[in-house]
């Protein structure tokens, strides 16, 4: 970050926060070395083990214990020292084995819009004869954890969110999953790099403007531009006479709204989505516009054609349509 001032980097904030910057260029190096995938089977070197806080405290205690024991010559103290270390000690293997073997794997991610959260969908898979308890899920450094028990030899779901920062094509976070069964005084976790990417459409604009008047096709005769009362002037509300093959069913499928086709419409008149005819200058918000203009057209079950500097997609309609429309606006530069 830049002096407000003078314009000079800010060398000053790296020495009042040199830990957290430290950690957080470790961290980037470390995940540059792992390899980007998909699905992923946790092995013994791909698996890491800490003892917790409660862990270290009950390490200091049991050490307390062993001395104490060894000043007065108690042989309960010794009992108990030794007791509870071994327990210690199963624990930290039984921790480390719930993790280890576990199979992860990542479904691809459904398009979402700028602004809204995305899911992924992880499927952990365990060919154990017992259950693996405890095994949670999150983005790295999110701190908000999924959480499940893998069946034996079954497979469980887990969902987790994040929030993509802008339009585009981006890659799928660094997950980390990890498991403190069965006492919590070992952390046993893994840090994974899916290879996925998740489409991030623009934000569609709120109280957008009427989609724009539609053209007569050219060598129709003279260009007319028609404008009839209702949402858009391709369709109108349903009037009793109207033929069935006038009558909108996407329509009346997805809203439950019986409306008819134009007569002006059914001439051939085709619907553009221009970018130089939202009438804004701001590149972002006219691809804000042109998204809801997208939706609005596909919810009116309209053939719509879309145009953006240097790419014309021609009218169609239906949801590979709007598909086709809303990469166009995510990818545009």
């Amino acid at each position: 970050m830049s002096n407000a001032t003078t314009g000079e980097p800010d060398r000053g904030r790296f020495w009042r926060h040199p830990i957290r910057r430290l950690q957080r260029r470790f961290r980037q190096w470390f995940e540059s070395r792992l390899p980007l995938t998909d699905s992923v089977t946790l092995t013994q070197r791909s698996v890491y083990i800490l003892p917790t806080g409660p862990g270290l405290m009950l390490g200091a205690t049991l050490l307390l214990l062993l001395v104490a024991s060894i000043n007065y010559q108690l042989n309960l103290g010794y009992m108990l020292t030794f007791l509870l270390a071994g327990t210690a000690m199963v624990g930290m293997l039984v921790c480390h084995g719930t993790l280890r073997g576990v199979s992860l794997h990542l479904a691809l991610p459904s398009p979402v819009f700028a602004g809204t959260s995305a899911l992924m969908e992880v499927q952990l898979q365990s060919q154990r004869r017992s259950t693996r308890h405890g095994i949670g899920l999150a983005v790295m450094g999110s701190g908000h954890w999924a959480w499940c028990n893998v069946p034996a030899q079954g497979v469980c779901t887990l969902q987790v969110a994040f929030q993509p920062a802008r339009r585009g094509l981006h890659r799928v976070p660094t997950l980390t999953a990890e498991t403190r069964y069965p006492l919590g005084t070992f952390r046993v976790w893994t840090v994974w790099r899916p290879a996925a990417q998740v489409l991030v459409y623009p934000t569609p604009e709120v109280s957008a403007p009427p989609l724009p008047l539609a053209s007569a096709h050219a060598g129709d005769g003279p260009a007319t531009q028609s404008s009839v009362a209702g949402d858009f002037d391709g369709v109108r509300a349903y009037r009793r006479g109207d033929p069935l093959k006038m009558v909108v069913w996407k329509k009346l499928a997805k809203a439950d709204e019986l409306v008819s086709r134009d007569s002006v419409h059914a001439l051939g008149v085709e619907l553009w989505l221009d970018q130089r005819e939202t009438g804004l200058s701001h590149p972002e918000r006219q691809l804000s516009r042109l998204c809801a203009w997208v939706l609005q057209a596909d919810r009116l079950a309209l053939d719509y054609g879309l145009r953006l500097a240097g790419l014309d997609i021609p009218p169609a309609s239906g949801e590979a349509q709007k598909k086709r429309c809303l990469q166009a606006l995510a990818l545009n530069r």
